[in-house]
């Protein structure tokens, strides 16, 4: 593969690896019959947390490990990132959200057809509000992805030991989670809600009801806006 095609294609698997690992710990704890139903929030974010660390492990010899489309236009406005790779890398993000969320569909199959609450199901594929008020759910998530795509550019002011940066962006994703995942299931990636509800929309689930793409936008505009904002303050003050 070309440069350019090798860290596309990295984008792709390093997004389906975050999704397939991160969704599939949320289908465990969420679906009927699973061994680790019930096993709750702290279990979801250490999942989510351990999920971004494999995928970074799994794509960042090959290119940057964005693996999400905020992280990527965030890094091109900071000018870090080529303008030119933005709409390859978010289209790779966005086409390994499906494949990922495809694949945690494949392997809790049985508990699928064993699971009768529409919220749930969805829920191991897109995000959701605990208390849905749309504009206050996109500053919820506008917050949080200001505070990753900050942190990740503060990074790059370090020198790790090499095979640590996956790591500590494990660690970033935990906090996340912990402190501010709360009040909309903390997507802080459109390619982590996106792909993985158009791959709900599609697949023939068992008592899946609706696909809420009246909320889709949230975590669409939200991590969006989070990333600009994060990118024009490291240029005022980096």
């Amino acid at each position: 593969m070309s440069g350019d095609t090798l860290q596309i294609f990295s984008e792709f698997l390093g997004t389906l690896i975050l999704v397939l690992l991160g969704n599939g710990v949320v289908a465990a704890v969420c679906l009927k019959k699973s061994k680790a139903e019930g096993a709750g929030w702290v279990v979801i974010t250490l999942g989510w947390g351990a999920a971004v660390t494999m995928a970074v492990y799994v794509s960042s010899f090959m290119g940057p490990a964005h693996l999400n489309p905020a992280v990527t236009f965030g890094m091109a406005v900071a000018g870090n990132f080529s303008w030119n790779l933005v709409i390859p890398f978010i289209i790779a993000q966005i086409v390994g959200g499906i494949v990922g969320a495809i694949l945690v569909y494949i392997t809790y199959l049985p508990h699928y057809d064993e699971t009768e609450d529409q919220a749930a199901i969805l829920g191991t594929f897109a995000t959701g509000p605990a208390i849905r008020r749309p504009i206050s759910n996109m500053i919820t998530e506008l917050i949080g992805t200001f505070v990753l795509v900050f942190t990740l550019l503060s990074f790059s002011k370090y020198t790790f030991a090499d095979g640590l940066n996956p790591l500590v962006v494990g660690v970033l994703i935990l906090s996340l989670g912990l402190s501010l995942g709360g009040p909309t299931g903390y997507a802080i990636n459109p390619a982590r809600d996106l792909g993985p509800r158009i791959a709900h929309q599609l697949l023939p689930i068992k008592n899946k009801g609706e696909s809420d793409w009246g909320y889709s936008w949230v975590p669409i505009v939200g991590p969006m806006l989070g990333g600009l904002l994060a990118a024009l303050l490291w240029g005022v003050i980096a």
